[in-house]
């Protein structure tokens, strides 16, 4: 079987992370609650890597260390939005979030899918926005299409949100696998950026730590101390495992990271130049961090296309429709589950499905 379905790293977290976090287990250091915001050293050394990565100057105090980047999300929308408000999201989006807003009786207006680049038109927002708009919802790299929003458009979306004093909320869970040598974005540079940016990030993928729960809220400090009485009703506080863990990893697995990262833009080059043959009628759409999203050259819906690819070829991807309306053209592939090796098997037996 091809896996191309869930998002996983293909690796394990390196092996002197597994001991240390092995020792803090049996010396019980990770057996207590920590504060609601986290331990103080990894929002600290957190605070520094954005600050690297970033170019920017921000602090522990911006910090808010959560159960994973889905518990960070939902606590920051329960923060700013109320039944019955609004968000503005993009199509195609990561059907976590699109769960959220109905389970919380939030609407979504949607931007519409940019078929050519697979990036939503900052132009669109202007039209959707009301009296009850919270916030813009990006995911850069995107889930599910693995597009990489560049700073000119973020910087876009910023300078909208802020004229109508509303957030924009960017989930950067795949930012560790882009360019590292260029800053995703500079909206921490923006000299008022608490007060309209929040930013989501992951501990799981960059240190393959999607078990042990770990993720973050940077954001301003009036907002996460809001954001704090959530937290302590839902989880109190992240699992101290996983903040040893992601400490460690800040500590001393940088270039660790940053060589998986490197490795994986590598990945998505190659299954576009995979998909670049003569024979295959599927398109890729786009490609970076994780993901591929594919348009299935069929009349049948994608979940029809991805349970016959499952069962007669061998291949596990995601439907096109669980990622919002108009997406029945359209599968995504998680490459991070095969390597460069694995992509003329996976070419040849999409091109077996098209007879």
């Amino acid at each position: 079987m091809l896996d191309v379905c869930q998002a996983v790293p293909a690796y394990l977290p390196h092996q002197s992370l597994l001991d240390h976090l092995g020792q803090a287990i049996t010396d019980g250091k990770a057996a207590t609650y920590t504060d609601i915001s986290g331990i103080a050293p990894l929002r600290e050394s957190l605070a520094g890597d954005i600050n690297s990565r970033y170019q920017c100057n921000i602090s522990a105090q911006h910090i808010s260390i959560t159960a994973g980047c889905n518990q960070g999300f939902c606590s920051a929308i329960d923060t700013l939005c109320e039944p019955g408000d609004e968000v503005i999201a993009a199509l195609p989006c990561y059907f976590n979030h699109e769960m959220w807003f109905r389970i919380r009786g939030i609407n979504v207006q949607w931007l519409d899918f940019n078929e050519a680049t697979a990036v939503p038109h900052p132009q669109q927002v202007a039209r959707k926005i009301s009296s009850r708009t919270k916030a813009i919802v990006l995911v850069s790299p995107n889930n599910p299409t693995g597009a990489i929003y560049s700073p000119e458009v973020l910087g876009e979306f910023y300078r909208i949100a802020k004229s109508h004093n509303i957030a924009l909320v960017v989930d950067e869970t795949y930012r560790d696998f882009m360019d590292p040598d260029a800053p995703p974005h500079h909206l921490f540079n923006e000299s008022d950026w608490e007060t309209n940016f929040i930013h989501l990030y992951s501990f799981s993928k960059s240190f393959s730590l999607t078990g042990h729960r770990v993720g973050a809220v940077a954001a301003g400090p009036k907002f996460l101390a809001e954001m704090g009485k959530i937290q302590d009703c839902v989880a109190i506080s992240a699992p101290h495992t996983g903040q040893i863990a992601a400490l460690y990893g800040l500590k001393n697995l940088i270039d660790w990271r940053t060589e998986n990262g490197r490795k994986m833009t590598a990945r998505a080059v190659a299954i576009t130049q995979a998909f670049d043959h003569p024979g295959l009628d599927y398109q890729l759409i786009s490609a970076g961090a994780y993901f591929a999203y594919i348009e299935h050259p069929f009349d049948s819906s994608s979940h029809a296309v991805a349970k016959r690819l499952a069962e007669e070829f061998d291949v596990l991807c995601l439907p096109g429709t669980y990622f919002g309306k108009g997406q029945d053209r359209y599968l995504r592939f998680a490459f991070a589950n095969l390597t460069e090796s694995h992509f003329p098997r996976l070419i040849d037996h999409l091109i077996q499905s098209q007879i």
